[in-house]
């Protein structure tokens, strides 16, 4: 049984601007806006795909992780990051390395209606995935047809899915590929323009004290850059939230509490605010009282153990010094 906490909600620090649920420009129709990213394009009737990937120090520098529409960014076991990247807009040809499933990547994918695509899995992700409750492919069942073994790395940082042979196999099983998620909400470029907050032109974040794990961006006036094993991250939105974190077994694996909400630091556009997050229908948003929401273009979400807290993982720079948010 996944578990469901429940948690009251404390106060909302306002920022100013409304979230719009239109895009920056709303004489396009809504169908030629990516629902992920808010960003004009022509063809957006696909199904979200959600991948497990690795972020070891062995995995890097990973396979199209930078052509992700959307990132989450949650711990594992041993203060060691793992990613689950959404693509939308467009599937590249190949994607890894690809590890196995938490339960709380399984939630998250959910919330997009995500094809989901792991390799491996905990035992309780086990008992969801096989229970055929989501649609999903995973390596222990398609090791060497839709997930391929990359020679020159190790296991278990060396399988890539096939995002072909993935297609194929999900419709042999009959999983509908054309349906594409509700479409979140976006400032418009005035309300943008308008954002006004803490100046972050450079922070780093710290989800444990595992340093290896600590990741640093730059906003270039226009987004933010992140370089992992030399690849270049570009994002719009560095959406930062604090939640409980709990170890459940021996191995040290992890219940976090993804549905009762919490402070987040929210970060755009060269600045920061201070904000709530929620769960929406499975989906992990800004708000405030006074609504905010991301600006078109690409999101990583940082999921940090509420133990550790904002201020203490976060630490943005001013003038080439950290203030420690």
């Amino acid at each position: 049984m996944r578990k469901k906490w429940m948690a009251m909600a404390t106060a909302v620090i306002l920022i100013s601007g409304c979230a719009s649920a239109e895009p920056a420009n709303t004489n396009v129709q809504r169908s030629e806006i990516n629902p992920l990213t808010g960003v004009e394009s022509s063809d957006t009737e696909h199904r979200t795909m959600a991948v497990v990937v690795s972020n070891h120090p062995f995995a890097r520098p990973q396979t199209a992780l930078d052509e992700a529409d959307m990132v989450y960014e949650v711990l594992t076991e041993g203060g060691i990051t793992r990613f689950l990247a959404l693509y939308q807009s467009e599937y590249p040809d190949k994607i890894g390395p690809v590890r196995s499933a938490r339960d709380y990547f399984i939630d998250l994918a959910e919330g997009y209606n995500a094809l989901f695509l792991a390799h491996g899995y905990s035992p309780e992700a086990q008992e969801i995935l096989l229970s055929g409750e989501i649609d999903q492919l995973n390596g222990i069942q398609y090791d060497g047809d839709v997930f391929k073994r990359d020679s020159s790395r190790k296991a278990p940082h060396n399988s890539y899915v096939d995002v072909e042979e993935a297609l194929d196999m999900a419709e042999q099983k009959g999983y509908s590929l054309d349906t594409a998620p509700s479409r979140l909400s976006f400032l418009s470029n005035k309300e943008k323009m308008s954002l006004t907050g803490e100046p972050a032109a450079a922070f780093s974040i710290r989800p444990s004290s595992n340093d290896l794990f600590e990741s640093a961006y730059e906003f270039d006036g226009d987004s933010y850059h992140r370089s992992i094993g030399g690849t270049d991250i570009e994002a719009d939105n560095i959406f930062i939230i604090e939640a409980d974190h709990r170890v459940v077994d021996a191995k040290g694996r992890l219940d976090i509490d993804l549905k009762s909400g919490g402070d987040a630091f929210l970060i755009q556009d060269g600045v920061l605010n201070l904000v709530r997050w929620r769960n929406q229908n499975g989906r992990i948003i800004p708000y405030t009282e006074n609504g905010a929401a991301f600006v078109p273009g690409k999101t990583w979400i940082h999921v940090l153990p509420a133990s550790r807290g904002l201020n203490k993982a976060v630490n943005v720079e001013i003038d080439g010094e950290g203030n420690g948010s």
